[in-house]
């Protein structure tokens, strides 16, 4: 594959996988806040989070859910990948200052619908803090011109 070309469904396998990493910080809660709307205290207000039961600030289920979307559509299957469905199990809280890695695994292919079943998880400390299980439509193939680059 050439760099942000993504797949095409004939050239992927079960059982393929990509990965990335992303570190969670008060900028990148703050701008996820801002983008979603999302001002609840427990993710912005330290002082009200410590009375809660997380004992302080955790970020965003969804910014969280956000580094699957980032795996599938940058990585694998990559651009050109359609989210179709994802179902999301949380495990932890993600906080400020931890490292998130998230993997994607292709599970299923279903090459007449072009749809691929996806597992993903997100780690932190070697903990799982987030399960999904994900579907996306992928094109045919990369287009032939892309096949040398």
């Amino acid at each position: 594959m050439s760099e942000n070309q993504g797949f095409g469904i004939n050239e992927l396998e079960v059982g393929q996988s990509a990965e990335i990493e992303r570190q969670v910080d008060d900028n990148l809660i703050a701008k996820f806040a801002e983008v979603s709307g999302d001002f609840n205290p427990l993710h912005m207000d330290e002082a009200f989070a410590a009375k809660t039961p997380f004992r302080g600030r955790i970020a965003h289920g969804a910014l969280v859910a956000s580094f699957v979307s980032c795996v599938l559509g940058n990585e694998l299957p990559g651009p050109g990948a359609i989210f179709q469905s994802m179902k999301i199990r949380f495990q932890k809280p993600v906080r400020p200052g931890d490292t998130v890695y998230t993997r994607a695994t292709v599970a299923g292919i279903d090459i007449r619908s072009r749809l691929v079943k996806m597992v993903c998880e997100c780690r932190v400390n070697g903990e799982v803090v987030m399960e999904a299980d994900a579907e996306v439509m992928v094109r045919k193939r990369r287009k032939s011109s892309d096949a040398d680059a």
